[in-house]
C-alpha cells in the first residue's frame, strides 16, 4: 500500500446526506431556487454522481493487482488508449483522455490481467486529482505490486478547466509520463515503448 494512502480502517466513507445538503447550499449561493421543478431532485442526483466519480477514495486501488500469474513472459506488456475520466482538484471540473500503461515483467515473468491495468487507472482517476500525480500513482502501484523490471505510464488529457473557463482553449491536450526502472535507464527500451504508443495513431 502507498505509505501516503489511508488504511482500510481510516479510509473515508461517502456522506450522501451531507453532500446533498452542500449541493443545495451551492445552488442557493448561485442565486438558484433548489425547490423549482428542474432542480428539486438535483442535489440527490449530484450527490450520487460524486459518489461514483470519487469511488477511488473509498477503496484501495492497488488491490486490483493482488492476483498475478507467472507466465515466464519477459518482454514489454503494453495497453494503450485506456479511456480515463477524472476531476481536477483545483476547480472540480473533469479532465479526460487516454492512458497508456506498460511494464516489463521481472525475471519470474510475473504479470497481471490486462483488464487490471485499466481498472488501476480507473480507480486512481476516480478522485480529486492532478494529471501529474495520477500518472505517477499508476506507475508506482505497478512497481509496488508487480516488482517489474520497468514501467511506463503516459496520459494524454484535455482539461475542461482550460476549455470552458479561464484561458478557454478547447482541444488543448496535456501529456504526462512516469517512467521507472529499465524503461527509464535504457534508452532503447524506452524508445520501443514510446514507438508502440505513437504507432497507434
Amino acid at each position: 500500500m502507498d505509505p501516503k494512502s489511508p488504511s482500510d480502517a481510516d479510509r473515508p466513507v461517502f456522506d450522501h446526506d451531507r453532500a446533498e445538503k452542500a449541493i443545495r447550499e451551492l445552488l442557493l449561493a448561485c442565486g438558484e431556487d433548489p425547490e423549482r421543478d428542474g432542480l428539486k431532485d438535483t442535489p440527490a442526483r449530484v450527490a450520487r454522481a460524486y459518489r461514483e466519480m470519487f469511488a477511488g477514495l473509498y477503496t484501495e486501488p492497488d488491490s486490483v493487482l493482488d492476483k498475478t500469474f507467472d507466465e515466464s513472459h519477459e518482454e514489454l506488456v503494453l495497453v494503450t488508449d485506456i479511456p480515463m475520466f477524472s476531476q481536477c482538484e483545483h476547480h472540480l471540473v473533469p479532465f479526460h483522455g487516454v492512458a497508456h500503461v506498460g511494464y516489463i515483467p521481472n525475471a519470474a515473468g510475473k504479470v497481471t490481467g490486462l483488464s487490471k491495468l485499466a481498472r488501476l487507472v480507473d480507480l486512481y482517476a476516480k478522485r480529486p486529482q492532478v494529471q501529474e500525480r495520477l500518472t505517477s500513482q499508476v506507475a508506482d502501484a505497478l512497481v509496488r505490486k508487480l516488482e517489474p523490471r520497468g514501467v511506463i505510464v503516459v496520459i494524454e488529457a484535455e482539461h475542461l478547466c482550460m476549455a470552458m473557463r479561464g484561458i478557454r482553449k478547447p482541444g488543448a491536450r496535456t501529456t504526462t509520463s512516469a517512467v521507472r526502472g529499465q524503461l527509464k535507464t535504457s534508452p532503447s527500451s524506452r524508445a520501443e515503448a514510446l514507438d508502440l504508443i505513437k504507432a497507434r495513431r
